[in-house]
């Protein structure tokens, strides 16, 4: 297909020469690269996606040498420096080129990127510093929170239930010495679970105090007592591995937990924030990939004797998807450039931004599903893989219908 270029213009940016550069070249790489891994992958059985053989690993390696990986880290421990509103022109790119490749380049980073708000010099050396360096993708991180018993309830900080003790992770961690004993198991969502070299893993030290007894602490995982699951078959997505991680009396160093119970909540807001406004960010590049495979369809498919882009409902409802893009990158962009700069973040428009840009990323990619008809529906089709990959989004990070209720009683109580 030809070229489609940003369906966008930039209504409140005044982009340098080389934020265009770093645009284009982002956006070159997900159509190039991005767009046909990731349909590849799409096709296979989860095993085929990670084996050896897999084009998988050539595009991570790739991905890594442009400085994906690192977008999120500060410059001054070798990361790219990016301001909000770059990182959210950057992120909306590769998203629109692939949202699963655009997670895995999202988590490999996160054990670093929470080291980088807590540095010491034996975390900056060992855990960030590595990581920048990183150009074959060697070094890869993960997010494990989720478990068995617990999804989206791990992220509700600061609410009232979060302090139950009914509510207490099962994931835990004790002091031995120097070193925390860990136990449990993290649940088959997380992302790159089943090929990441270490884990921002999100545990409870102080059952008692329900969720809010947390701590974060980056583990190994080619430590003993590290055992992983298969990774997960599931409807969208499919290119990013998502599976189990079991601890069985792992043993870590004492400065490897980032946070304790002290300041576990805190943090945890930090990242509900970030992760929740790059959900944002990341759909609105979905939304308006399904918004130009349609308008592409629409130019050439003949149906009544003329195109469909000359029937007036298909005007109407192309104008429609357009306005949903649109409001998407209004409301990320605003949100990640002022939630980032903002300490403690306003997690409740965070939240908005990524209930909003996935709800309307999975609406654009169904109108776009009607407009291609039986094609639509095809697994020839990139409509088909997006529809599925936008339905996941309103569950991933956190289900639109939980997530609602923790930023709504933020709003309460600020009000």
């Amino acid at each position: 297909m030809v070229r489609v270029p940003p369906s966008y213009l930039d209504l409140n940016l005044n982009l340098t020469k080389t934020q265009e550069m770093q645009r284009d070249l982002v956006h070159d790489f997900a159509r190039d690269v991005l767009r046909p891994a990731s349909l590849e992958l799409d096709k296979l059985d989860p095993e085929a996606v990670i084996a050896k053989d897999s084009i998988f690993w050539d595009v991570m390696k790739k991905g890594y040498q442009i400085g994906l990986h690192k977008i999120l880290i500060p410059e001054i421990y070798g990361g790219g420096g990016f301001s909000p509103i770059e990182v959210h022109m950057l992120f909306e790119e590769v998203a629109w080129g692939s949202v699963d490749f655009w997670t895995a380049f999202g988590v490999v980073c996160f054990p670093a990127f929470l080291c980088s708000m807590v540095p010491t010099d034996y975390l900056v050396e060992t855990f960030i510093v590595p990581f920048c360096e990183d150009t074959e993708a060697s070094i890869m991180g993960c997010w494990a929170i989720t478990e068995p018993d617990h999804g989206s309830d791990t992220l509700a900080p600061y609410t009232d239930q979060f302090c139950q003790k009914e509510c207490a992770g099962s994931v835990r961690a004790k002091l031995d010495g120097d070193e925390w004993v860990i136990n449990g198991t993290k649940a088959a969502w997380v992302s790159m679970g089943t090929v990441a070299t270490q884990a921002a893993v999100y545990l409870t030290i102080e059952p008692e105090m329900g969720m809010a007894g947390g701590g974060i602490c980056i583990v190994p995982l080619d430590l003993p007592g590290v055992t992983r699951g298969k990774p997960l078959d599931k409807l969208g997505l499919r290119a990013l591995n998502q599976g189990e991680i079991y601890f069985d009396d792992v043993r870590v160093p004492k400065e490897n937990m980032l946070v304790d119970q002290e300041s576990y909540e805190a943090l945890l807001d930090i990242t509900l924030a970030t992760a929740n406004v790059c959900m944002g960010c990341a759909f609105t590049g979905v939304a308006r990939a399904a918004f130009d495979e349609a308008l592409a369809y629409c130019k050439e498919r003949v149906q009544g004797g003329k195109k469909l882009i000359e029937h007036q409902n298909v005007q109407a409802k192309l104008f429609d998807m357009f306005k949903k893009v649109e409001a998407c990158r209004a409301l990320s962009r605003q949100v990640m450039d002022f939630n980032f700069c903002t300490n403690p973040p306003y997690t409740q428009y965070s939240i908005a931004a990524k209930v909003f840009c996935t709800q309307a990323a999975f609406e654009v990619a169904s109108d776009a599903v009607q407009l291609h008809g039986g094609y639509g529906v095809s697994k020839e089709s990139t409509i088909e893989k997006l529809f599925r990959d936008s339905r996941a989004s309103m569950i991933e990070d956190g289900s639109n219908d939980f997530l609602g209720l923790v930023a709504a009683e933020a709003v309460i109580k600020q009000s």
